[in-house]
């Protein structure tokens, strides 16, 4: 019977490629349901494995499968594909028909992420338990090892391998991909209720989870974590015979690892030591996209672990521990990369928010009460712990984030509002308490970690006192900080303060470069005004803009007009949170700025020629109006073309022989010898009556504005020129 039903197979798999180049895919996707429902598990899985490279496209990024990354809402095989592809839909239902068979579907190891593969290939075992006891040693060699998957964990590696595949990406939040990633999470980590039971079940009533692992392998869970209270769930998957909740929980285990192994674990401790050597090419560059899906799993992963429930299920278990155990660590080396390397622009802003979404849990409880303005809103005491056992995505990764703004331009609008940002949230009353308390935790000496009490320490009532139950607590937190400090930056990192001299002065700077910020910006607002002021007389021309917010060079539209005012704005709140956050002496500040201020208006002045402060502005002196006299007094005392065409225009040759004959000084006389520009024969009416004539004149040739006044502009040089080269002779005649 094996060969016939092989050739049914290869039958059935040859149509439907077959299809996929002649039929639509609302054509294919009913062929489809119909064959799922139809055929047994032995036809469906020889279609499988091409069935979802045609889906998700290939691991290598040449075959696009339905381009979920780029499919919207506005197209119309959208609703097509997102019912095929539903948690409860056909798809995942032969997933579930192959899962009762225990069939295998190999991935090359090539295509695992560099850590995994680099331990894989070193003969040592990941620190993930879902790589483990799974690999296919085949006669060519170690060149071509595979990974052996059940359908499940096949279907959930492609799925989050499409968001890395190296094709342009344009997509964003509205795309069926991430709309996808979002139905996912919520169907198998749910915040509500447990998973719902799968829609397909075996003939022994329900569908078979993965074998138990092998008891001879041992865990060491993830980074220095014990895994004992989930081991026997959550690391050990259960059997058909289990428990139908503990059985379920394997697919939301499997669905977590997955997605953070192929979207996170880019990056180890020692690859990224390594990186900070500029030699060391970067093993992975993430997309903008990628960031903004990885944000959505931090945020639906602080509600799921948010909604824990007093009762002892295994879902509640793993809600207890998903987040510091299966994400943190790896979460960490994923943001401190994206700190260090990502460009100095806005598009930072995915990577900055899904920062502050992992540090700000709070915000993702579920609860529905008034909330304070964001400047008043307390963070509450229960997160303490949060923040003590998360203190590097706190307090380092502030540090990281310091050193970019220093060299961003903050006169870019969402730069500006990037800083206001960060400033806001760790502004929060009783954030930064917090955080201090964490720092003074990890630098209790080592000695605290050798004098810990035993779990079995006496209460009062037995003798004991409260004194030694409080110095248990402290020595747990204070083991539970270093524990999360050497797990994430190694027992030989330089721990620097997030309050401490050091990182104060790099504040300051930061206050300075922001003040800095503030006067460029409202130059630029006040040149916008003048020119805005002179447009009418300029757009006569043909010269004016149309847009005045791009007024000044090299202006991007969010960067001008209106969007300078929030510059302004967002920078102001900046200082201010970094005052409250750092405690700085207001007095300090407003003199750190207006020493800043009186600096840069000297080196405006040097800049400007001598004048004084009248009540419409700065007005030139005698002096002022001279200081340029050199460099003119220079040309026109050059003997060649060059001097004689200078003397033409900036002297007047008649004033030496009328001045003679009149009762006027000599200083008088030596002053109108010095070359020098005047425009006061532009306010003669006679230069007037004439300009507009030649206006009128070129408006009947039909010439422009701006062609009439190139001519006059031509032809007053033109004159010019020759009257320096035949002047002289055209007075001897």
């Amino acid at each position: 019977m094996a060969a016939p039903t092989l050739q049914q197979s290869s039958f059935l798999l040859a149509n439907l490629k077959a299809d996929a180049t002649t039929k639509p895919l609302h054509q294919r996707c009913q062929d489809l349901v119909k064959i799922i429902d139809d055929y047994p598990a032995k036809e469906l899985h020889s279609i499988f494995p091409w069935l979802v490279e045609s889906v998700f496209g290939s691991l290598d990024g040449i075959i696009a499968g339905w381009n979920l990354r780029l499919l919207h809402s506005r197209s119309n095989e959208y609703n097509i594909v997102m019912d095929f592809l539903n948690p409860s839909g056909p798809m995942m239902k032969l997933v579930y028909k192959l899962q009762a068979e225990e069939y295998k579907y190999e991935i090359p190891v090539n295509y695992l992420p560099g850590p995994v593969k680099a331990c894989i290939q070193e003969g040592v075992l990941p620190d993930c338990p879902l790589f483990h006891n799974k690999l296919q040693f085949p006669l060519s060699g170690l060149l071509t090892l595979n990974l052996a998957l059940n359908p499940f964990e096949f279907f959930m590696f492609n799925f989050a391998y499409c968001l890395i595949t190296p094709k342009v990406s344009l997509s964003k939040s509205d795309s069926a991909y991430f709309v996808l990633v979002d139905t996912y999470l919520k169907y198998f980590l749910p915040s509500e209720g447990s998973v719902p039971p799968s829609p397909f079940s075996d003939s022994r009533g329900s569908v078979t989870a993965p074998s138990p692992r092998s008891s001879s392998v041992s865990f060491a869970g993830y980074g220095v974590h014990s895994p004992s209270l989930l081991k026997h769930h959550i690391f050990h998957q259960p059997s058909v015979n289990a428990d139908p909740a503990a059985q379920e929980i394997w697919r939301s285990e499997t669905l977590l690892q997955m997605f953070v192994e192929v979207w996170l674990h880019h990056y180890s401790l020692e690859m990224y030591q390594k990186l900070q050597s500029p030699q060391v090419k970067e093993p992975f560059t993430p997309t903008e996209e990628h960031v903004l899906v990885v944000r959505l799993l931090v945020k639906h992963l602080h509600a799921f672990s948010n909604s824990l429930k007093p009762e002892q299920l295994p879902l509640e278990e793993f809600k207890r521990v998903v987040v510091q155990r299966f994400v943190q660590q790896k979460l960490y080396l994923f943001l401190q990369h994206c700190f260090s390397h990502w460009p100095l622009d806005a598009s930072f802003r995915a990577v900055l928010e899904t920062w502050l979404s992992y540090i700000q849990p709070w915000r993702y409880t579920g609860e529905k009460t008034n909330p304070q303005p964001d400047q008043n809103r307390t963070v509450p005491d229960k997160w303490e712990s949060f923040v003590q056992e998360n203190l590097l995505m706190y307090t380092k990764l502030f540090q990281v984030f310091l050193n970019r703004a220093v060299r961003t331009d903050l006169v870019n609008a969402k730069n500006a509002l990037m800083v206001f940002r960060v400033a806001k949230v760790f502004a929060q009353p009783n954030l930064s308490e917090m955080i201090q308390k964490g720092e003074q935790l990890f630098l209790e000496p080592e000695h605290v970690l050798h004098h810990r009490q035993p779990r079995g320490y006496l209460t009062p009532s037995q003798g004991g006192s409260y004194l030694s139950s409080r110095q248990k607590v402290v020595t747990d937190m204070v083991f539970r900080v270093k524990s999360h400090v050497y797990a994430l930056e190694g027992q030989d990192c330089q721990y620097k303060q997030m309050f401490g001299t050091e990182l104060r002065g790099a504040v300051m700077k930061l206050i300075q470069i922001i003040a800095q910020a503030r006067q460029t910006a409202k130059r630029i607002s006040d040149h916008s005004n003048e020119v805005a002021a002179n447009s009418s007389f300029l757009s006569w021309f043909g010269l004016g803009s149309s847009d005045l917010n791009n007024t000044f060079s090299g202006a991007e539209p969010e960067d001008s007009g209106e969007c300078l005012k929030k510059t302004h704005e967002f920078l102001d709140r900046a200082l201010e949170n970094l005052c409250q956050i750092f405690k700085l002496n207001q007095g300090q500040l407003t003199q750190l700025i207006s020493n800043l201020g009186s600096s840069q208006d000297d080196g405006n002045c040097k800049q400007l020629p001598d004048c004084i402060q009248g009540e419409n502005g700065l007005i030139l002196t005698d002096l002022g109006r001279r200081q340029f006299g050199a460099h003119m007094n220079a040309l026109c005392s050059r003997p060649d073309f060059l001097g004689r065409l200078g003397r033409h225009y900036l002297t007047d040759p008649d004033s030496t022989t009328r001045l003679k004959h009149s009762p006027i000084s000599r200083r008088t006389l030596d002053g109108n010898r010095q070359p020098r520009l005047s425009l006061r024969p532009l306010a003669s009416y006679r230069t007037i009556l004439l300009l507009l004539l030649f206006y009128m004149f070129g408006a009947l040739l039909s010439f422009g504005p701006v062609s009439s006044t190139l001519l006059i502009l031509t032809g007053g040089f033109l004159y010019g020129l020759l009257m320096t080269l035949f002047g002289d002779k055209l007075k001897t005649h």
